[in-house]
């Protein structure tokens, strides 16, 4: 049976969510006529979402159940569903419900015009703090001003993407990932369609402030070598700084001045000298982290339960 939509949503402790997430996606998707399936992938639940999402597998085979071992978290989670989405036209989509199910046929139509990548952009957020609004905002235009590949906007993972977008996407198996910044260095034909971003209809957030920074931190660093070059803009700054410095204290020693004299003016030196360096020793490590994760050559993740084949058999 040939598949025309695959929706695709990582699930975390989502347990009270799962009920209308089905309900609303299978509303939404039947009434495109078109045959799909729902990819729900478990990143290590606790809260029993596991158990019903077996339980809904069991009664509908449209969906297809993804259990991982542990919590590899929710980039490698979408990346799972990637792996086994069979359709021709693959929708990433949070299962707390605040990407509204029904602009999937906003994206679809964007789809059917020829556009291969159709990512939804959140003209408004609701139900969420000043503090989150801001980071957010903060976190969005960081990405875009100092990374090579130019990430729309205000865009989060919920998007439709192609077939042959996916597929190349599949190949890239960097384990720090950033999926929407990949779909972006792809290429191919984007474009946007925005939508009012709802509140979350049960739970709480899964990205927090902590699991934004990582997720920040591996935006930049996959996308980006400014870290790097900001390490090597510190080093000219202090070193130009002490040839200046040179001159100035030999002419105020011949003249006599004792203001350069003592060991706090030695001791403010050395405290700014060696916290460039281990600025610049922290940002290179943590590139060479990253090295050292891809090097060792270890699975993305671990499946306990899966369905028989990938998308790409």
């Amino acid at each position: 049976m040939s598949i025309t939509y695959s929706i695709i949503a990582p699930i975390y402790n989502e347990f009270e969510n799962i009920p209308a997430l089905w309900q609303r996606v299978s509303q939404v998707m039947d009434s495109t006529g078109e045959n799909w399936e729902l990819i729900l992938v478990d990143d290590g639940s606790s809260d029993g979402s596991t158990e019903r999402i077996r339980e809904l597998a069991a009664g509908e085979p449209r969906v297809r159940p993804v259990i991982f071992a542990r919590n590899f978290g929710h980039q490698i989670a979408v990346t799972a569903g990637l792996d086994y989405a069979r359709g021709k036209a693959i929708v990433v989509i949070d299962a707390d419900l605040q990407d509204p199910p029904e602009v999937i046929l906003e994206l679809a139509e964007k789809w059917k015009e020829g556009y291969e990548v159709v990512y939804a952009v959140r003209s408004e957020r609701e139900g969420e703090s000043w503090f989150k609004l801001f980071t957010a905002s903060m976190f969005y235009r960081l990405i875009y001003r100092i990374t090579d590949v130019k990430i729309p906007l205000d865009t989060g993972d919920f998007r439709l993407i192609d077939r042959k977008v996916v597929d190349v996407m599949n190949s890239m198996r960097e384990r720090h990932r950033f999926l929407r910044g990949m779909s972006a260095w792809i290429g191919f034909k984007q474009v946007g369609v925005e939508y009012k971003r709802a509140a979350r209809v049960a739970g709480v957030t899964k990205y927090p402030f902590k699991k934004m920074l990582r997720l920040a931190l591996n935006a930049i660093t996959g996308f980006s070598y400014f870290p790097l070059q900001v390490a090597t803009y510190f080093g000219f700054i202090a070193a130009g700084l002490a040839i200046l410095a040179i001159p100035v204290v030999t002419v105020l020693r011949l003249v006599g001045s004792h203001f350069f004299e003592g060991q706090t003016t030695t001791l403010i030196s050395v405290l700014f000298l060696g916290g460039v360096q281990l600025i610049s020793l922290g940002i290179l490590g943590e590139y060479i982290g990253r090295i050292y994760d891809e090097v060792k050559g270890r699975p993305l993740y671990v499946v306990s339960e899966a369905p028989d084949s990938m998308g790409g058999e």
